[in-house]
C-alpha cells in the first residue's frame, strides 16, 4: 500500500463517523471541499465507491462499511503507537473523548473542568453529553460515564462518586394552597413534571420503604427530555419533580425548593466511568480516572453523617432506571 494513502483512509474514516464532510473536516482542521477531494481520490485508487454523497446526508456504501471494519484495527493501533512514544517521553497528552449523560456531566464534571485542565494542560478533554446508550467503540470514544445498572457486562467499570439518592420536591408557591403528598400514591392527585426517557416512555418514579418498592405512573402539565427544563419548571411553580439530591441541595438550603415524601427516597448505585478493555489504557485516561476518583472520594468514617433512623434502604435496579 502507497504510504500516502494513510491520511485519506483516516480521513475517510472521520467522515464515515461524523457522516458529515463539514463536521470531519472540523474535526481535521481542513476544508470540506479539501476533504472532499481527499475521499474521491481515495475511491479512484481504490476503484469503488466508499461514500453516498446527497444534498441532505453522507452514507457508508456495503463496500465502505467492509474497508472500514477491517481499516479501524490498524488506525487504531496507528493511534496507539502515538499515545505509546508520548507516554515513553513521560508525557500526559492527546485528546481524551468522553460520552456522558447530561446529568451525571452535571454532577460529576462541571466543578472539576478547571482543575483538571490546570492539572494536565497538555490534555484536550471532549465531552459530549447524550442521553442515549452509545457503542464506546463505534463512536470513537476513549471512556464513558453512566449509572452503574445501565452499562453491559462486558466493560471495565470504576465507581465515581458513590450511591445516589433520588429525591421529590416542589416549590413553595406550588405547595401554596395544596395539602403536600404523604404517600407516593398521594402523586396522581397532584401536577407532576414528568420525564422521558430515550426509549420513548416515561419514567416511573420510584419508591422505597422497608422493603415495599413502588412504581408511580405519574401526569402533569410538562414532559421533557432535558432535566434542566423540568427543573426550571419545578421552581418556578409548575408541578412536583424528582431528581438527584445533588442536584438540588442547594435549593432545599437556600429553602427554593420544599423536600417531599423523604421517608421514600430511594438510593441507587450511582455512576461509573467505563470503557471497553484493560488492555493498553491510554496514560490520558489513566490520569483521568484517578483524578475524578480524587475528587469524589468518600469523606473519612469521623466526617461522614450519620444516615437517620427512617432513611430509605436501596432498592433493586428497575426497568426504568436501566432505560435511563
Amino acid at each position: 500500500m502507497s504510504p500516502e494513502l494513510l491520511p485519506a483512509i483516516a480521513a475517510f474514516a472521520r467522515v464515515a463517523h461524523h457522516a458529515s464532510f463539514t463536521r470531519a473536516a472540523e474535526e481535521l482542521g481542513v476544508s470540506p471541499s479539501a476533504l472532499s477531494q481527499t475521499v474521491r481520490t481515495l475511491e479512484q485508487r481504490l476503484g469503488v465507491r466508499l461514500l453516498d454523497r446527497t444534498t441532505r446526508r453522507v452514507g457508508v456504501t456495503e463496500l465502505g462499511q467492509q474497508f472500514l471494519a477491517g481499516a479501524r484495527p490498524g488506525l487504531d493501533a496507528l493511534a496507539q503507537a502515538v499515545e505509546g512514544i508520548d507516554e515513553a517521553r513521560d508525557k500526559t497528552a492527546g485528546l481524551l473523548r468522553l460520552n456522558a449523560a447530561r446529568v451525571s456531566a452535571e454532577l460529576l464534571l462541571f466543578p472539576h473542568f478547571g482543575d483538571f485542565a490546570q492539572a494536565y494542560p497538555d490534555i484536550t478533554l471532549e465531552l459530549v453529553c447524550d442521553n442515549r446508550m452509545v457503542d464506546l467503540v463505534e463512536g470513537g470514544f476513549d471512556a464513558g460515564i453512566r449509572l452503574g445498572e445501565s452499562l453491559a457486562q462486558d466493560v471495565v467499570a470504576v465507581p465515581v462518586g458513590g450511591p445516589l439518592r433520588m429525591v421529590t420536591f416542589a416549590s413553595p408557591r406550588y405547595l401554596q394552597g395544596r395539602t403536600p403528598p404523604q404517600t407516593p400514591e398521594d402523586l396522581r392527585a397532584h401536577h407532576c413534571l414528568n420525564y422521558r426517557l430515550t426509549t420513548g416512555g416515561l419514567y416511573r418514579w420510584e419508591y422505597a420503604q422497608d422493603g415495599r418498592v413502588l412504581d408511580v405512573e405519574v401526569a402533569g402539565p410538562l414532559v421533557s427530555n432535558d432535566s434542566d427544563v423540568l427543573l426550571a419548571a419545578a421552581r418556578n411553580g409548575a408541578g412536583i419533580m424528582v431528581a438527584f439530591e445533588e442536584s438540588v441541595r442547594a435549593d432545599f438550603e437556600s429553602g427554593r425548593l420544599v423536600p417531599l415524601l423523604q421517608p421514600w427516597w430511594p438510593t441507587f448505585p450511582g455512576f461509573y466511568l467505563y470503557h471497553p478493555s484493560r488492555a493498553q489504557m491510554p496514560r490520558k485516561l489513566r490520569v483521568f480516572i484517578d483524578f475524578l476518583q480524587a475528587r469524589h472520594a468518600p469523606p473519612p468514617v469521623s466526617q461522614r453523617a450519620v444516615r437517620p433512623a427512617s432513611a430509605p434502604r436501596s432498592r433493586p435496579p428497575s426497568p426504568a432506571r436501566r432505560a435511563k
